[in-house]
């Protein structure tokens, strides 16, 4: 099985005009992909506003909050936190006239919130609070907050208002987490806590302290709009989706990072160097005309894997569908027949199965109650082996998960975290050729159009250096044999042609650029 091998990770970063997509890659084969826009802000787990108490809902010991999003934000009163009180003097006595450093110091984290207490005993219509997205909007809902504000790094979670210094249950060694809760409690100033990662092991006091010292000047650094506004603001933001992966991920398993832009390379570059700098060489910038995402076959396995039906080997194939209620996945073996065992080719379906289930739960961020419905199996031995191998496969995942054992009906419930939108990518096209009435010009007359639209820009532009992209198949059609079309038109036209074939085209889909990249109009 796939699981066994060696896992070697490549993150794969493009830089778009509006957007900047990830590609985390696990043996090549793709286990993740994040979108982040690069123009406005969005509403992002880990993201701190000061926000505005809109709404006091006693039935649900909750408050909806406004935090600039047009969707109200929710806050339940067990998400307050321990020494919510603190966090509220603070907002009230900072301006600009007040010392904020002053302030945190002085501030006693008095007694905690009651644990069956009432919100509407503790938050007003019309207070400012200073809060923190867990979960982002998804469909009618507004983000999920917490007033325990929490700043993570690779080693350390600060906390701000705390007095507590937790350890990574994942440190077996009792002398390594004694020695790491000494020494991060002899470098924490007054009213902070921490968070110990399991990265943290083995560190030396010089790297924890200056990441510490990262951490804690983040925070104060929001201070200066807490002085100066006490309107509905964003006061700083997690580090960027990139830089997150590479905190929560980055190990000796990663053997590559591919950035098709300069900026973002050096921001990357300084950021490993930091957390890992002996991994500074395997950042690297990508700078061929290709498409980073098609040199690197995420394109293709985008297209492959997100469509309803997904296919798996050797004929097996998923099918996926989801609900607001929850998600269901369908096992069908097709027409594979390893072996005339039809229980062990089930056992061996079903295995395959559960990879592909465990990677897609990752790739989509499917969130909430999904339910697989796997082919159905006679021996208990096997029904006991699918669960385990998948929960074995759903170690590697970084949501919050749960795996039960299958039902006598072949179902095996999971529940996994949902703290943002899953990811829908539709797959299918709207053919531009026939616009969905099925019909087309003769595709034999594809290479007159393809050569009038040549002839404009050589006789009306008077460009004769320039470069053709086409699909896949029009592209063979233009170019096969010695005496291709393409040949005809640079001698015929006299001028210089690079084709290019981009796979993302469509049939009959082709596009002229001069040598700057500037797209010709025809």
């Amino acid at each position: 099985m796939e699981s066994e091998k060696e896992s070697v990770k490549e993150l794969i970063v493009d830089v778009g005009e509006t957007e900047v997509q990830l590609a985390l890659m696990d043996n090549h084969r793709l286990i993740e992909l994040n979108k982040e826009s690069s123009v406005g802000h969005q509403f992002t787990v880990g993201d701190v506003f000061l926000g505005k108490v809109k709404k006091i809902m006693p039935a649900l010991n909750a408050a909806f909050v406004d935090i600039g999003d047009e969707k109200e934000a929710f806050i339940h009163y067990l998400d307050l936190g321990l020494y919510f009180n603190a966090f509220d003097e603070f907002v009230r006595r900072t301006n600009t006239n007040t010392n904020a450093n002053d302030i945190f110091s002085e501030i006693q984290l008095g007694p905690i919130l009651e644990k069956e207490g009432q919100i509407d005993k503790v938050l007003k219509p019309g207070q400012m609070v200073v809060v923190q997205i867990v979960k982002e909007p998804i469909s009618t809902k507004g983000s999920r907050l917490t007033a325990e504000i929490s700043l993570a790094g690779r080693n350390i979670v600060l906390l701000p208002f705390a007095k507590k210094v937790s350890i990574s249950q994942k440190i077996s060694s009792k002398e390594e987490k004694k020695r790491l809760e000494t020494l991060v409690r002899s470098i924490l100033p007054a009213n902070y806590g921490a968070i110990i990662r399991t990265a943290a092991e083995g560190k030396n006091a010089a790297i924890l302290v200056s990441e510490l010292k990262s951490l804690i000047s983040k925070w104060e650094g929001s201070w200066t709009k807490l002085s100066k506004s006490k309107n509905v603001q964003l006061l700083f933001t997690e580090y960027s989706k990139t830089t997150t992966i590479l905190r929560d991920l980055l190990n000796d398993s990663f053997s590559s990072i591919y950035v098709n832009d300069k900026k973002e390379y050096e921001e990357i570059l300084k950021y490993v160097s930091q957390i890992s700098p002996e991994q500074e060489k395997i950042v690297k910038l990508y700078d061929d005309k290709e498409p980073i995402f098609d040199h690197f076959d995420v394109t293709r396995q985008i297209k492959s894997s997100f469509g309803k039906v997904v296919p798996i080997k050797q004929g097996a194939y998923l099918v996926i569908e989801s609900t607001e209620a929850l998600n269901v996945v369908d096992v069908n073996s097709g027409i594979r027949a390893k072996t005339t065992d039809q229980e062990e080719n089930t056992y061996e379906v079903n295995k395959y199965a559960a990879e592909e289930i465990a990677r897609q739960l990752r790739l989509r961020d499917m969130g909430g109650i999904v339910i697989v419905d796997f082919i159905d199996m006679d021996k208990q031995e096997h029904k006991n082996g699918l669960f385990k191998y998948m929960s074995e496969l759903m170690q590697d995942d970084r949501a919050k998960h749960n795996v039960l054992p299958l039902t006598k009906f072949g179902l095996m419930q999971i529940t996994r975290q949902r703290i943002r939108p899953a990811t829908v990518i539709n797959t299918t096209e709207v053919c531009p050729l026939c616009h969905g009435t099925g019909k087309i010009a003769p595709s034999l007359l594809a290479d007159e159009q393809v050569e009038r639209h040549i002839a404009y820009i050589v006789n009306d532009l008077k460009v004769t250096s320039f470069v053709l992209k086409t699909g896949p198949i029009l592209g063979a059609y233009i170019s096969r044999g010695f005496n291709s079309f393409l040949r005809k038109w640079k001698r015929r036209y006299k001028c210089k042609i690079k084709h290019e074939e981009v796979m993302d085209f469509n049939v009959l889909q082709y596009e002229f650029y001069d040598e700057n990249g500037k797209r010709l109009e025809c």
